[in-house]
């Protein structure tokens, strides 16, 4: 809102500094710093709050080190975060950007979702919460929705990068020189594409189109039968793994908030035309916007640090948690990079494998030996290595390091082909 009403200043009455509020990373440092501040000043009044309404975790003992301790912590903390992206985003972002929309829809819809799900268990006394294929059902409705924009939206558009003998050559330079020259080498002509990026390779650019080629001419007005899917089985399954990831204090929330940083890093080197040129990406007009909603993400993820570092005041349940999945997810579609989810987001791939491994193998025994039996001491993961006598701290700082190294690997993909 903010940015209409400074833009109006600007344009009509020539208000001195009102200009400002066209730079992205102006507004992206204040979404930043005001998401901080929600966090932080009205974080301790949520948990009040929360406490008041008696909204505790309910625990189940596992026999895990210190997880007694944590009976009656409070929960839907998740509220903290949602209040802290979307308040920001409002500020600062431009609202009739088809991206912004999408995300700020993504974050309201699965974030009802946790909402429901925590309220049963909290107040219906209910330890299973919402029940799964409920879960899976609005994953899929958003799934299909993120889908359907991206596929059908007008404002969802690419432009290429136009060949050495698009562009015009002078008469005293040659064709080097002068697209070296040039600031953008992309053709005017936005159009509407399903590419994507695959990493390590250097012609990196891969349509899911492709996938039908055998169905002959006119194939690419069918990419959708492999586009729709493929988004709506990645926001359910990076969701899914956030949710899971959230079992000790400080995990997912640090975990999401570096996974954020660099899909932020890439939807502003995407969204802008000498980056994009300089490393040879899809360039997405519109898309710089997103910068600005996941410094948001970044800042609220941080600032509810604060309180849910280790000893945890705060849980942020499946309110938080199955959101900050879909935002990550929704984010690395539209900057066209998913394929690199299963690098970037690691630690919430192996957290859902880990799991998906010992139930199968669980129940695979138990038919065939007649018992169950398992490949971890606990699943997810990270109980694994609390069974094993590690500190939650200590698991926490190991896994937020792995997770920083996978990040600086997702990013030099850029460049690293």
């Amino acid at each position: 809102m903010l940015y209409y009403l400074f833009d109006f200043l600007h344009s009509k009455f020539n208000v001195p500094g009102a200009g400002v509020f066209h730079y992205i990373s102006f507004r992206a440092a204040m979404a930043i710093i005001v998401s901080l501040l929600i966090s932080l000043l009205f974080g301790k009044r949520i948990i009040r709050l929360l406490l008041r309404k008696q909204v505790g975790e309910t625990i189940r003992d596992l026999g895990l080190e210190g997880q007694i301790e944590k009976q009656g912590t409070p929960t839907m903390g998740g509220l903290i975060i949602l209040s802290s992206i979307l308040i920001p985003t409002l500020l600062f972002a431009k609202l009739l950007n088809v991206y912004v929309i999408l995300m700020i829809a993504v974050t309201v819809w699965l974030g009802l979702i946790g909402f429901l799900d925590d309220y049963i268990k909290v107040f219906k006394k209910d330890k299973k919460g919402l029940a799964g294929k409920f879960k899976i059902v609005g994953q899929v409705i958003i799934g299909l929705t993120v889908g359907l924009t991206l596929y059908l939206n007008q404002y969802v558009v690419v432009r290429e990068k136009l060949s050495k003998s698009d562009i015009k050559i002078s008469s005293t330079s040659n064709i080097v020189e002068e697209m070296n020259n040039q600031n953008s080498i992309y053709s005017q002509e936005q159009i509407k594409s399903t590419k994507t990026t695959i990493p390590f390779f250097k012609n990196n650019e891969f349509d899911y189109a492709y996938l039908l080629a055998w169905l002959g001419d006119g194939y690419k007005k069918y990419a959708w039968l492999i586009f729709i899917p493929v988004v709506i089985l990645i926001v359910t399954a990076v969701s899914n793994g956030a949710n899971i990831t959230d079992g000790i204090d400080g995990l997912a929330t640090g975990t999401s908030a570096i996974i954020g940083a660099t899909l932020g890093i890439f939807a502003y080197v995407s969204g802008n035309t000498v980056f994009a040129n300089y490393l040879n990406i899809i360039y997405i007009p519109n898309l710089g916007e997103v910068v600005v909603f996941m410094s948001a993400f970044v800042g609220a993820c941080v600032g509810f640090l604060w309180y849910n570092s280790y000893p945890a005041q705060v849980f942020m349940g499946d309110t938080g948690s199955l959101a900050i999945g879909g935002i990550i997810a929704v984010c690395a579609i539209v900057v066209r990079k998913e394929l690199l989810i299963p690098i970037l987001c690691g630690i919430f791939l192996v957290e859902l494998l880990s799991v998906m491994i010992q139930v199968g193998y669980f129940k695979y025994s138990k038919r065939k030996y007649g018992e169950g039996r398992r490949v971890f001491k606990m699943s997810p993961l990270h109980h694994h290595y609390q069974k094993l006598g590690y500190h939650e701290a200590k698991i926490v700082n190991r896994f937020w390091i792995i997770g920083i190294m996978l990040a600086v690997l997702t990013i030099v993909t850029l460049k690293l082909r």
